[in-house]
């Protein structure tokens, strides 16, 4: 009988959370590969950005993600990451091969530059689709609300259009440039 799989003691030379494969992808705590179509979307699943990722929080924002950047929370530690992870219910994505082999349903990610990571992230079944509009502060992940028609507008912001405020750190948001140059970007992936 093999030790189970928490055994910090394992004979089949594995750490915890490693079922021996070298494609990148770790499983799901559900069973599924984050490899198959459609194992991750914004309506279930919220994400952990490691500190090498932080490039693919915007992105994943737009989406419609719940994305967390650890960074912005000041932490770097791995014990603390997968902590953190699990605490929050977070899908942990990574570049460190090892974290992500210790991480049930972690997706390492391997790619330098962020449009491959992306790419990356598509082949691992992350949905990734602009959102019909703003649910995610893109510079802090607070959720955000529609200001109303009769509600002050920032000077920085449009005079028309639909505009949507953080409620965590209170920047405006509307679907502009930066919009469509990342709805751009993931229809050319």
């Amino acid at each position: 009988m093999s030790p189970p799989d928490d055994d910090p003691d394992r004979s089949d030379g594995r750490s915890p959370g490693d079922d021996g494969r070298d494609d990148g992808h770790a499983p799901s705590d559900d069973g599924r590969d984050a490899g198959s179509e459609a194992a991750i979307t914004p309506e279930r699943d919220r994400l952990l950005l490691d500190a090498m990722l932080g490039g693919l929080a915007s992105y994943l924002r737009i989406c419609g993600y719940d994305a967390a950047y650890a960074l912005d929370r000041g932490i770097e530690d791995d014990g603390a990451l997968r902590t953190l992870a699990a605490e929050e219910g977070r899908r942990l994505l990574t570049r460190d091969r090892d974290l992500a082999a210790r991480t049930p349903g972690a997706v390492r990610l391997t790619e330098p530059e962020v449009v491959d990571r992306l790419r990356e992230l598509r082949e691992a079944g992350v949905r990734l689709e602009p959102a019909d509009r703003p649910s995610r502060c893109g510079a802090c992940n607070g959720p955000v609300e529609r200001i109303g028609p009769g509600d002050d507008r920032p000077g920085y912001a449009p005079d028309e259009g639909p505009l949507w405020r953080c409620l965590d750190c209170g920047q405006a948001f509307w679907k502009g440039s930066h919009w469509d140059d990342v709805a751009e970007t993931l229809a050319s992936l």
